[in-house]
């Protein structure tokens, strides 16, 4: 299943201090936007054609069309 720019997906933070990272898409993949997400903040996200990729750092639940993630996991 590939996923589209009209998927999106769901971070929410279990703990302060969340990082969201999106990485670049091309050659030279490189950090190019961060947030930062506090105990029970909602980010709603989308893959686009400049963010190949989504880190998050800390304790986060991430909910996709392929199921629920836990980052304690």
């Amino acid at each position: 299943m590939e996923m589209s720019q009209d998927d999106y997906f769901v971070i929410k933070a279990k703990d302060n201090g969340v990082h969201v990272i999106g990485l670049t898409r091309g050659q030279d993949t490189k950090f190019h936007h961060t947030e930062k997400l506090d105990k029970g903040e909602v980010m709603i996200a989308q893959f686009t054609e400049h963010t190949s990729a989504i880190k998050v750092r800390g304790k986060a639940i991430i909910m996709t069309k392929f199921g629920t993630l836990d980052t304690e996991e």
